[in-house]
């Protein structure tokens, strides 16, 4: 009865995940999900390239085992560098876990409160923000705040931008909220800038310093950068539209890292191991335990996949058309092809 359920949960899984590709994405995506998978991930990474990938890195660890390292197509198309395992990468809102994180170790050492509104923490925006004195530091972790995203703004364009800018936050000052705060969700950027200001508020001194200490040297992660500006750049994987020729690696969009450095993090994240555990208790109720991120010129996706007790990571630098659709179903290909490696061990 047990396999019988297990076979039946799976197959309505399929089922569901099918019926999304074909209604919500393109038909070549939806055919692609349902041919043949090959025998090893390795061999669906050098597909991906098929794909319109410029380039492709996959990461993944299951257990106590060794971590298995992917790649495919190029580091950089101009230079005909090949793509490889340890190349930095940009990850966008994946770093927001980042921060969630360290939210939950202020708030269990006493210095930060869930309850607090916004209007305590950054004063001078009351007025500014439509419900800062209602919006609570929990709903701005939780995206519930209301407040628009900037990167949705008309003016905001990703090709010209710095992520976190003072000019982003300018984008949404005096507008109307989304909605009153709690009572819905809506996925903002706008959020997680105000956290991270409210963050170095609160500890006196810039908050990547706290990340790098309580998070990062912890775990030993030496290939996790908060910004282009601080890595070398012959390292940093190149990024790309479709349809352009241009390179847009140095436009500073968030965190930079490996695909090892995010595995590890995301394991300890998802074991317990980064958090006490009055910790952990917060951090569940306050935020996910995945996450995907997107700037011009690369996406990446971060998950656990507890039912293998493995983490996946990918990264691809090529954004823009389809790619996207893609990039979720050839996710989707290899951790099936993780399930049933794992299903025959």
């Amino acid at each position: 009865m047990k396999n019988r359920t297990k076979w039946f949960i799976r197959l309505a899984a399929a089922i569901v995940s099918v019926t999304t590709i074909y209604l919500l994405a393109p038909w070549q995506a939806g055919l692609h999900y349902l041919m043949p998978l090959p025998a090893t991930v390795d061999e669906q990474v050098k597909d991906a390239i098929a794909k319109g990938f410029d380039g492709i890195i996959v990461y993944s660890q299951k257990g106590g085992k060794d971590a298995e390292f992917y790649a495919s197509g190029w580091h950089n198309r101009d230079e005909k560098i090949p793509a490889y395992p340890e190349a930095f990468f940009k990850i966008a809102s994946i770093g927001k876990l980042y921060n969630a994180a360290a939210v939950t170790k202020l708030v269990a050492q006493g210095s930060l409160s869930l309850e607090k509104t916004l209007a305590q923490y950054l004063p001078s925006l009351s007025g500014r923000i439509e419900y800062a004195n209602r919006i609570t530091l929990a709903m701005l972790v939780k995206h519930r705040s209301g407040i628009p995203n900037y990167t949705d703004h008309k003016d905001f364009s990703w090709s010209e931008s710095s992520i976190g800018s003072d000019a982003s936050l300018e984008l949404v000052l005096d507008t109307p909220a989304d909605f009153e705060p709690g009572s819905d969700y809506g996925y903002s950027n706008t959020n997680y800038l105000l956290l991270t200001r409210i963050l170095s508020n609160t500890l006196g001194y810039e908050h990547h310093q706290f990340i790098k200490n309580e998070i990062l040297s912890p775990l030993a992660l030496e290939h996790t950068f908060f910004s282009v500006d601080d890595v070398d750049m012959t390292q940093l994987m190149s990024g790309y539209y479709v349809g352009y020729e241009d390179d847009f690696k140095t436009l500073k969009q968030g965190y930079v890292a490996t695909a090892e450095d995010v595995g590890i993090f995301l394991r300890a994240l998802n074991d317990g191991s980064l958090f006490t555990e009055k910790e952990q208790q917060i951090y569940t109720s306050i935020y996910k335990y995945e996450h995907t991120g997107w700037v011009l010129g690369y996406y990446s996706i971060a998950r656990y996949h507890k039912d293998i007790d493995t983490v996946v990571i990918q990264f691809v630098n090529t954004v823009g058309g389809n790619t996207l659709t893609h990039a979720d179903v050839i996710y989707s290909r290899i951790v099936k092809i993780l399930r049933e490696n794992h299903a025959e061990t």
